[in-house]
């Protein structure tokens, strides 16, 4: 504690190690951590090729400790993307 009585949760070496692991396309702004498209699953979109498939689980991964341990408002969209991990698609990916 570096003041008595209060805990200070910083995760911000955490996003940004997160975020220098992603792909340049993925990297961005965005006004909300849940588009509005976010919850449509195409089932007739194309899966993602395995490498691509492996950074998308590592990425829910982080994505799912980070909103736990400092970043609650962006549960409900790592929520739904873990249930995505075993078969994402191109629409899960953003592209």
């Amino acid at each position: 504690f570096t003041k008595r009585g209060k805990v200070r949760i910083d995760m911000r070496k955490f996003v940004e190690k997160m975020i220098e692991g992603m792909p340049e396309e993925m990297i961005g702004k965005a006004t909300t951590p849940a588009a509005s498209y976010l919850f449509a699953v195409n089932n007739e979109c194309e899966k993602l090729l395995e490498e691509m498939s492996s950074i998308f689980h590592r990425l829910t991964a982080q994505g799912l400790f980070l909103c736990v341990r400092g970043r609650p408002d962006i549960e409900t969209a790592i929520a739904f993307l873990t249930t995505r991990v075993r078969g994402p698609d191109k629409d899960d990916w953003g592209s």
